[in-house]
């Protein structure tokens, strides 16, 4: 009873776990937000290599294939190099203070772990049963990681370490050793520590791990022959999942990590399209676990719908404003695969939509691999056409027609429900307010909200005009001001910020005010809708927040 709940029935101590756990998924966007160019780019080198597709051209000893290589080469950066970037990324994110220092003590500690987990093996690999002189790759459990050969441990290993590292930063960073040993401050001395917290560390990994590589191997063989139900799910617990920001630990792991198949699904389809392209087998035959990356079809398929069900159950005389709130959004989500702006103007307005969408959207891609579908379609139109479509065209049509088909059905059937249920419970979907709703007095939290955007234009003056500095300011000054901010982090789309009283936090009208899409509130955990330009208002709310105190 004395620990008290908030609004969603949790304790504080649970509302504290979750937000902790909110704002390390918000870190795993930082590297994770590099992919989508770089799948993109794979995929068109590899196309303009392909021989079904520019014929002669790609003919291995040519200008154009020698070119096109050498542009692969550097697409495969993002991919090949995953561990570091998550190793520099999530400092990034979940650092308290200094973060680009962070982020290079992270990288410094990550390696010299490697070195050591590569000494222990060299010397005691029969001991924990490794061949540390069998070659990398394959069922070794060994990668060369920064030139190290070690364990392979992917982001897995990135993350623990990274995490660490973080930990040792926020608390040790500010440490005042004596005058002699000033030269030792800082980033020295997080690195020292973190030199011996990694010896302990580096020795249960070359023990525990290659059990887990074992687990894995295991794991991997049931969910590739887990059938359609897997995959529903999967797409299930992926969709849901985003508004707590959890779904980072459905996809990660089996996007890029090491869950279903070595070094992820998207390497894995990209570094071997070329031959899922040339072979008349299904894909489904030729890549069962590609029913895991189906959860694009929802972006692309879904949103029409439920744009179409906005439209025609709002208001004839508000449609016009409807259709220039949903159109911008829904384009963003089919062509780009951005669905959050979409799917948190419902989820918002009426969280049951929200909920049917994830068991519409599991049930199109559960139906879809029950149907031969497989493939990397996880992004949008565009990363749907350059890593499917068009270059396995030739030879697997018939499984893109049915996937086609099945995905304008599912356009139907989304706006069918959506529409029915809109109007059954007569919804306030955009479109759906009452008539005088607009007209209203103004209050003193109005009259507050707009001082805030005038303070928010003086500093972005001050500030040399950045445009996202006004925005930041009516942000901070809605959040209770600089003394009220304890974290600030954000992921896609989303400010989060944790706040000291939740009391002086504003209605969500303040944040709209600002361009926010609304406000999700977990106690004082506050997740504020910017939209795509987040990164740029965190750091200048960052730069308010700290003046301000």
């Amino acid at each position: 009873m004395g620990q008290g709940h908030g609004r969603n029935g949790l304790n504080k101590k649970e509302v504290i776990v979750l937000e902790k756990i909110q704002r390390f998924g918000g870190a795993m966007f930082t590297p994770v937000s590099l992919f989508a160019f770089a799948g993109i780019m794979v995929a068109l080198t590899i196309i303009m290599q392909n021989p079904l597709i520019v014929g002669g051209l790609a003919t291995e000893g040519t200008t154009w294939y020698s070119v096109w290589n050498v542009l692969e080469g550097g697409a495969w950066t993002i991919f090949n190099q995953m561990e570091l970037l998550f190793v520099i990324g999530l400092p990034i994110g979940l650092a308290k203070k200094a973060n680009a220092r962070a982020a290079m003590e992270a990288l410094v500690v990550y390696l010299t772990f490697n070195y050591f987990v590569s000494n222990i093996l060299q010397y005691f690999g029969s001991t924990f049963g490794v061949d540390f002189a069998a070659e990398v790759g394959g069922d070794s459990g060994l990668k060369m990681i920064a030139g190290i050969k070690t364990l392979d441990t992917s982001i897995l290993g990135a993350i623990v370490v990274a995490s660490i590292v973080v930990w040792l930063h926020n608390k040790y960073f500010d440490t005042k050793l004596p005058d002699w040993l000033g030269i030792f401050q800082g980033s020295a001395y997080v690195v020292i520590i973190g030199y011996f917290v990694m010896i302990p560390v580096a020795l249960l990994t070359a023990w525990l791990w290659p059990m887990v590589q074992t687990g894995i191997s295991s794991l991997q063989d049931f969910m590739a022959t887990s059938g359609t139900f897997g995959v529903w799910l999967y797409i299930f617990l992926e969709r849901l999942l985003i508004p707590t920001g959890l779904h980072h630990f459905v996809y990660v792991p089996f996007n890029f990590g090491p869950a279903i198949v070595e070094g992820g699904l998207q390497k894995y389809w990209m570094e071997n399209i070329v031959q899922f392209g040339q072979s008349t087998e299904s894909l489904k035959t030729l890549f069962p676990e590609g029913g895991f990356a189906l959860h694009g079809n929802s972006k692309v398929f879904a949103a029409p719908g439920i744009a179409l069900a906005f439209y025609f159950t709002a208001k004839k005389e508000n449609r016009k404003k409807v259709l220039a709130l949903i159109l911008p959004v829904t384009l963003t989500a089919v062509v780009a695969g951005i669905t959050e702006p979409l799917e948190f103007t419902f989820l918002f307005l009426a969280p049951v939509l929200f909920v049917i969408h994830a068991l519409l959207a599991a049930t199109m891609s559960a139906t879809m691999y029950a149907f031969g579908v497989v493939g990397d379609f996880g992004g949008g139109l565009l990363s749907m056409a350059s890593k499917n479509w068009i270059p396995l065209f030739s030879n697997h049509w018939g499984t893109y027609v049915t996937q086609i088909v099945i995905g304008l059905s599912f356009t139907v059937i989304y706006f069918l429900v959506f529409r029915f249920l809109i109007q059954k419970f007569n919804l306030k979907t955009p479109g759906r307010e009452e008539a005088n709703e607009e007209a209203k007095l103004f209050t003193k939290k109005d009259y507050k909200a707009k001082k805030a955007a005038e303070k928010g234009e003086a500093l972005a003056t001050a500030n040399g005009g950045n445009q996202y500095t006004e925005q930041a300011g009516l942000f901070l000054e809605a959040l209770g001001g600089s003394d009220n901010i304890e974290t600030i982090s954000n992921c896609a789309t989303r400010l989060r910020v944790s706040v000291k009283d939740i009391n002086l936090v504003q209605p969500d009208e303040a944040f709209r005010a600002g361009g926010a899409h609304g406000v999700v509130r977990n106690g004082k955990a506050l997740q504020v809708i910017v939209g795509l330009s987040v990164p740029q208002v965190r750091e200048q709310f960052e730069l308010l927040a700290h003046q301000g105190n």
